[in-house]
């Protein structure tokens, strides 16, 4: 857009444009809301649209009109504005979204492949699913292989997690827990939890007892919520208040959970 080189021409077109509207009570603050800029700013580039002749001053109202070599300039910025669009969506038309995924076989290049979501990885093979995709180049099985032209929709049982709230250290933190009673509430989860969370220190303490090595004890929620996301169960030990934090944060997400409150346990 050779019209808008210049620093502050774009700016100058615009304002160009909303009084070649003729708008009769059109005000500086009424450009600079539209614009997104200061009512100052509006009053300077003004200033010099009418030092350089694009624009006249009135009396009456409007206050400010548009002269036949503004016109022209709008109408040459406008026609080069419409040439820089037409060319950015004919680059978006060849432009091509790229996806990675883990091959489950030897791909070829071009061939078509179906895909799905196993243990919140995408995989890409020749099994049939309600996805599919090109294969943008050769890989080899357990490759990460790039995928163009996806189409159809990628099936997604969403996860949940379950929350399992301990006592704080004034309580007695895990010292109090009863160990064989929170093995029996993980055990009435039919399906199993593909990642665990921790948060705090009491949770550490009670995990280690359990035998459970956790998946992520830092950014907890994050972790947890992006993993229910890709359809995977999470367990999460936590204590006191970071059960509210936690609980908040899946309600904004829309995220499915539970809570198995054990402060009251005891050995």
């Amino acid at each position: 857009m050779k019209v808008f080189k210049k620093k502050g021409e774009l700016t100058k077109f615009q304002i160009l444009a909303e009084i070649a509207k003729g708008q009769p009570h059109l005000r500086q603050k009424d450009i600079a809301d539209k614009l997104g800029i200061t009512v100052q700013a509006v009053s300077e580039n003004l200033k010099t649209l009418v030092d350089e002749g694009w624009v006249e001053t009135c009396s009456g109202q409007p206050r400010y009109n548009i002269t036949k070599r503004g016109v022209e300039k709008v109408k040459i910025g406008a026609i080069d504005l419409r040439k820089y669009a037409d060319q950015v969506l004919d680059t978006m038309t060849t432009y091509k979204s790229v996806w990675p995924a883990l091959s489950r076989e030897d791909l070829k290049e071009g061939e078509t492949v179906w895909l799905k979501m196993d243990e919140g990885v995408l995989y890409a093979g020749k099994e049939k699913t309600s996805a599919h995709a090109k294969v943008l180049h050769d890989a080899k099985k357990g490759e990460d292989v790039a995928l163009v032209s996806l189409g159809g929709t990628i099936e997604l049982k969403p996860g949940f997690i379950v929350i399992i709230k301990l006592p704080t250290i004034n309580q007695g933190g895990s010292r109090v827990c009863n160990l064989d009673q929170i093995r029996e509430i993980l055990e009435k989860y039919p399906e199993p939890f593909q990642r665990v969370g921790i948060m705090g220190t009491v949770s550490r303490a009670l995990t280690d007892k359990l035998e459970i090595e956790p998946d992520f004890e830092f950014g907890t929620p994050q972790s947890a919520i992006a993993a229910a996301k890709r359809g995977l169960n999470v367990l999460v030990f936590t204590v006191g208040k970071m059960t509210r934090s936690l609980t908040k944060k899946m309600d904004a997400e829309g995220i499915s959970y539970v809570i198995e409150d054990v402060t009251d346990i005891k050995k």
